[in-house]
């Protein structure tokens, strides 16, 4: 198990939105979508929409789930299934923890 990488401070991630890291700093094939619920979680998916060439960090995130913005397919932030069309595959998601303020990705480790 690796100790994760810091991406981002918790304060970077407004709550109800998200933040795009970069393949080139997490080693993945596609960037990643920190996500922040309502609730001050922070959660981890693939950014790409399976439906779409749309980034979830840019959707709206709220009560467990984070809407795409280009054609409104939902996500379960926990587990990355889709909960709503139009996508019809699940999106990966990503360990993230946050500690002290910091946020840590284990990229490829599951939640």
């Amino acid at each position: 198990m690796s100790n994760g990488i810091r991406v981002a401070a918790l304060d970077d991630i407004p709550q109800g939105e998200g933040l795009a890291v970069d393949r080139a700093i997490t080693g993945t094939t596609d960037d990643i979508a920190l996500l922040r619920d309502t609730d001050d979680a922070v959660y981890a998916l693939d950014d790409t929409c399976t439906h779409e060439d749309a980034s979830l960090a840019d959707g709206w995130v709220e009560d467990g789930f984070v809407e795409c913005p280009l054609h409104a397919s939902r996500f379960c932030l926990k587990s990355g299934e889709v909960q709503g069309l139009p996508a019809t595959r699940n999106t990966c998601p990503h360990r993230v923890e946050v500690r002290d303020g910091e946020v840590w990705l284990f990229p490829g480790e599951t939640p």
